[in-house]
């Protein structure tokens, strides 16, 4: 089979793409014949050795699939090869074939196409554990998404919605603003100008009849971190979920204490390895909410298998609208 290797780290342009031997599973693993595996921005940083988890070289990328199962080992039950099926797994999925535990793999419900599955994954499971494990989110709340025109922004976005909460979109550029209100804006936040530390406060302060928002997903960082505290509620609380601006900001405790509102961290891959129970929980619900019409997977655009480091590269340099998936290979 075909896979993509990091065998040294670099740009997404340094990806070698290799024939290797097909895999054989372990006990507890299943083998997937990859259909189509998603994109998403944490893979440009492993992909040039700047993201917190990375394993020896050299290593398949990639952290999310859909596609059929080929082969199930020992001690595996509920899954025959045939099934159709979405993997999570910290890296593989870049390849004809991947090795998923079968605890971190999910059957897809009927209807839901494999690149559309890849969109319901990782940033739709990082959004529900941001909302509601980590900011508490409730009825009737004010949610400000930052870089709401990207995959973990939609999926916000359309989740808060799902959850009976008001959302902010906050976007850079003027062409984002009906993409992100067609996925379920009620307000806008213009964050592409030059005064960041005040405009968002009070372009946030116009929307809320002077109050703040309750919620914060922040995936971007640097300066939309700093002016977001800015613009919290009373009691309000911010979500640290990446760093896609480029820069890791920091915070003084006084001012928490201050406006009686917190900050707190979301690592996705945490909730995977430690609680796998809680993921598939969020994974079926997701599911539900997809069958039900309250979310729907934002794919704007497909790449070809060999399309891949230019993918990345889009992805890095933030010209992705949505979510982008591989297509692997083409099936129905």
């Amino acid at each position: 089979m075909r896979a993509y290797q990091v065998v040294e780290f670099g740009p997404p342009s340094a990806l070698q793409l290799k024939e290797v031997d097909d895999l054989v599973p372990g006990e507890g693993q299943i083998v997937v014949d990859v259909a189509a595996a998603g994109i998403n921005f944490p893979d440009a940083l492993v992909v040039s050795g700047r993201y917190q988890i990375l394993p020896p070289r050299p290593f398949v990328p990639g952290k999310e699939l859909a596609g059929t199962v080929c082969a199930v080992g020992a001690g595996v039950s509920g899954f025959e090869p045939g099934d159709r099926v979405l993997g999570q797994l910290e890296h593989g999925a870049f390849a004809e074939q991947a090795i998923v535990n079968a605890a971190d793999t999910f059957r897809l419900p009927d209807g839901l196409g494999f690149a559309d599955a890849t969109a319901l994954g990782l940033v739709y499971q990082t959004a529900y554990f941001a909302l509601l494990d980590r900011a508490g989110l409730r009825p009737g709340e004010t949610v400000l998404v930052g870089g709401a025109a990207g995959g973990v922004g939609i999926a916000s976005m359309q989740l808060a919605k799902a959850f009976g909460a008001r959302v902010l979109a906050a976007v850079r550029k003027p062409d984002q603003v009906e993409f992100v209100r067609a996925h379920g804006a009620d307000a806008v936040i213009d964050v592409g100008g030059t005064n960041l530390r005040d405009d968002l406060r009070a372009q946030v302060l116009a929307a809320t009849d002077g109050r703040g928002v309750d919620v914060i997903i922040d995936p971007v960082g640097g300066e939309f971190f700093s002016a977001g505290l800015r613009a919290l509620a009373w009691c309000g609380r911010l979500v640290v979920i990446g760093f896609a601006g480029g820069d890791i900001p920091s915070v003084k405790a006084n001012y928490l204490l201050v406006k009686n509102i917190s900050v707190s961290g979301l690592q996705w891959s945490d909730y995977r390895e430690r609680t796998p129970e809680r993921m598939a929980e969020v994974q079926a619900d997701i599911f539900r909410l997809w069958r039900s019409g309250a979310v729907c997977p934002p794919v704007t655009q497909t790449f070809a298998f060999e399309k891949l480091p230019a993918a990345l590269e889009l992805i890095e340099k933030g010209r992705i609208r949505g979510k982008a998936a591989i297509i692997v290979r083409d099936v129905p």
